[in-house]
């Protein structure tokens, strides 16, 4: 039996690799799924596990190279009925692999994700880990436990989540493949404990405003993250304006915003950070009008000294 461990950086995932090492748990995997969109503290934080736990963390990335120059390919006969002959050159010069996974599946599909089309958790990490760690070992014949470092306190879908369930199985070699969710009864102090215990430190991203860790931003951040990426983090937001327009360009309506709820108002990036230092009712500037006034260290986890 394979056992993978499913990394992203955030506490929940370190808490869930920390007690697999703690109970000496064998054939060990670890692998990180790199969407493209994370911090750089992030990127930091997996190197410095490796390091910190001499263990191997393997790195897989998806690529969408492939689905991106066929749309362009093909571009000219999907839209050729209903579309400006100018829009249409103009998406297909957009419509070039960046190697960047978010991007370029926000490319391919015209689109940022949203609430209600999560299309970036689906293919940036399960599909990719599918195709490029599990496939392969029930390929060969290795059954598989898949650790996701899921918590019932989460959401009220977490909690109806079984602690173990099958997924699939290899129809030429029986492999099976289930999915194991140790720390499923977990609360968050618990997963900051236990990387107390082993002298682990936590992602810095956790002091800094953050109560996930995750894409940079998420299309799911909250408001109150945002405004402290936006004020933390300036470069995040330049990057996030530049694919916007990257996007846009790709899109059938040469319109596309990071966050769709902006997208129905015709507004961008910038315009959602400044309703996000804002109080309730998007009127009038809250605590952190100011961007000297940040702390320098801010959580929600009471990690600051």
């Amino acid at each position: 039996m394979k056992n993978i461990i499913s990394l992203s950086g955030g506490k929940d995932s370190t808490a869930m690799l920390l007690w697999a090492l703690e109970k000496e748990t064998p054939n060990l995997e670890v692998v990180f799924c790199d969407t493209g969109n994370e911090h750089p503290l992030t990127y930091e934080y997996i190197e410095y596990l490796g390091r910190r736990l001499q263990i191997e963390i393997r790195t897989v990335k998806a690529d969408f190279t492939e689905q991106v120059n066929r749309k362009r390919e093909k571009l000219r006969e999907l839209w050729s009925d209903d579309v400006d002959p100018e829009r249409i050159e103009k998406a297909i010069a957009a419509l070039q692999p960046t190697g960047n996974p978010f991007l370029d599946l926000c490319l391919w599909k015209g689109r940022f994700p949203g609430a209600k089309t999560r299309f970036c958790t689906s293919l940036l990490k399960a599909e990719c880990a599918k195709e490029q760690v599990f496939l392969p070992l029930l390929a060969a014949g290795e059954d598989i436990d898949s650790w996701q470092g899921i918590r019932a306190e989460e959401s009220r879908a977490r909690a109806q989540m079984p602690r173990r369930e099958f997924k699939m199985a290899d129809k030429d070699t029986g492999a099976e493949l289930w999915c194991y969710r140790p720390i499923l009864e977990w609360k968050a102090e618990d997963c900051f404990a236990i990387m107390k215990k082993h002298m682990i430190a936590p992602n810095p991203l956790y002091k800094l405003g953050m109560a996930r860790v995750g894409c940079m931003p998420c299309v799911m951040c909250r408001k109150s993250e945002l405004v402290q990426i936006a004020m933390r983090f300036p470069d995040q937001i330049d990057r996030i304006r530049t694919w916007e327009k990257l996007v846009a360009d790709a899109s059938k309506r040469g319109a596309a915003t990071f966050f769709p709820i902006a997208d129905a108002r015709g507004v961008g990036i910038d315009q959602v950070v400044e309703w996000s230092k804002t109080d309730r009712g998007g009127r009038q500037f809250g605590l952190f009008n100011e961007w000297d006034d940040l702390p320098a260290c801010s959580s929600e986890y009471g990690l600051c000294e």
